[in-house]
């Protein structure tokens, strides 16, 4: 089961205080579920990410451009950053809120301190992907170029870039494993990198192996998005029609091909699990494009569950560590959380989301009940004086606990009903009518005669 933890109605900031007091009576606005206040932008998300520690959610928007930062202790928001310009993506350098990375549309890295904007650069070509390598401290900016920018962050300056078979790089990322960093590649191309030397040290054709040709038979289509696992043996990548492929790094042909059915490129990648232990079964992978989330088995590739947001396409999603907690940035001005329990149990700064899931699965009702209850007929009215069509479906013969009544499709006994008796939503109408003037004389104003009382 998945629940939708950020539902209902939200009040927008203009609304005046004496009108938020005058829905205190409205049902409607009271059981709206509200996890973390003001939890979304004026118009709409675009990234969103946690803190390693944990304490804090950090989310970027636009229309305005600007930053959020959530203080999960509070649940509510602890400051909000206007920014320059759109956000193409960001990293979180410390472990808390105190600085921050950010890639914009206009070929800028601005970086952030704890007070606010300190320090701002900007790379030769547009940049498409971040990724961060914290042993050596250095940002790498992969873009429209074929080639890797290296920012050292400890010397202060640019280093040599890294060039790469692709023109160009949709995607980059680091294994926390290993430290091995690969590009994903506008052509198709994986390549893989060992940051203490400059060239690559394998190349895949990836998205051709998993099945997806481009326009000719040596491209295929391109990458969009890429990932590591935490045990630094598995990549997964995600190309342009949809399709997502986990290779293990020692072979090229890859595990499972997984296929969203949609067409879309595939917008983010994450690797999920619950103990400790990979071969209990509980790792899955969370792939998303911009209509669906998917939630599939990393062995099989099965299907376990999917998440389709109400509004607006996906941007970005993240995952809670060791949880089941999803919360997901998309063009809406309410960015979306997802709880699905048997992913794992709620963070510690909303525990009270499983109580109120049990709550909600006891009151759920049973699966006999959610089925449509055929209605029995009597044997002598299987043949009406005015049945319907003869082309009609042939009533299935059901074993029933009584040998005189038979069970028939819904559809067709309606429609067997409406024939016997053709008068009955004419009956049904005038009822509802007299009982609506009924209520309309009541309501109204009667004078009180007072009459003198007679001897009996």
């Amino acid at each position: 089961q998945v629940y939708h933890i950020t539902s209902g109605k939200t009040m927008p900031q203009w609304v005046a205080e004496s009108k938020k007091k005058s829905l205190k009576k409205n049902d409607e606005y009271r059981r709206r579920l509200e996890l973390i206040q003001d939890f979304g932008f004026k118009s709409a998300a675009q990234r969103v990410k946690v803190t390693p520690d944990q304490n804090y959610i950090f989310a970027t928007g636009y229309h305005p451009f600007s930053l959020r930062c959530f203080d999960l202790s509070n649940l509510s928001m602890k400051f909000e950053r206007n920014l320059d310009a759109e956000v193409v993506d960001f990293q979180i350098l410390s472990d808390d809120f105190s600085k921050l990375a950010f890639l914009c549309s206009d070929r800028s890295i601005m970086f952030h301190a704890r007070f606010g904007s300190y320090y701002r650069t900007r790379v030769p070509k547009f940049g498409r992907d971040l990724a961060y390598f914290a042993p050596a401290a250095e940002l790498l900016v992969a873009g429209s170029a074929n080639e890797v920018y290296r920012l050292n962050l400890a010397e202060g300056r640019f280093m040599s870039p890294l060039p790469t078979a692709a023109p160009a790089n949709n995607a980059c990322g680091v294994c926390p494993a290993h430290g091995l960093f690969a590009t994903a590649g506008e052509d198709g191309q994986l390549e893989c990198f060992d940051l203490r030397q400059r060239t690559s040290v394998g190349l895949l054709e990836a998205a051709a192996a998993a099945g997806a040709p481009g326009k000719d038979e040596y491209r295929g289509q391109e990458l969009t998005a890429l990932r590591f696992d935490d045990s630094g043996l598995h990549v997964a990548v995600g190309t342009s029609n949809g399709l997502v492929a986990l290779y293990d790094l020692r072979s090229q042909r890859p595990l499972v091909v997984k296929d969203h059915m949609y067409g879309s490129k595939i917008v983010d990648i994450k690797f999920h699990s619950y103990g400790a232990d990979a071969s209990a079964g509980n790792r899955r992978v969370i792939s998303s494009d911009k209509h669906i989330i998917k939630v599939w088995d990393i062995n099989t590739g099965d299907n376990y569950t999917s998440i389709e947001p109400e509004e607006g396409d996906i941007n970005d999603v993240a995952v809670w560590p060791d949880s089941g907690l999803i919360m997901v940035a998309n063009d809406s001005p309410n960015m979306h959380g997802y709880f699905v329990p048997s992913l794992g149990p709620a963070p510690r700064w909303c525990s009270h989301l499983e109580a109120l899931t049990e709550e909600l699965a006891e009151a759920a009702p049973t699966i006999a009940a959610a089925y449509l209850v055929l209605p029995c007929t009597p044997q002598r009215a299987r043949t009406p004086r005015r049945a319907p069509h003869p082309a009609a479906p042939p009533v299935p013969n059901y074993p029933t606990h009584t040998p005189t009544r038979f069970p028939a499709p819904h559809r067709l006994y309606a429609k067997a009903k409406a024939l016997m008796d053709p008068f009955a939503y004419e009956t049904y109408r005038q009822q509802r009518i007299a009982k609506k003037m009924e209520e309309e004389r009541t309501a109204r104003i009667s004078i009180l005669k007072k009459l003198p009382k007679v001897r009996r």
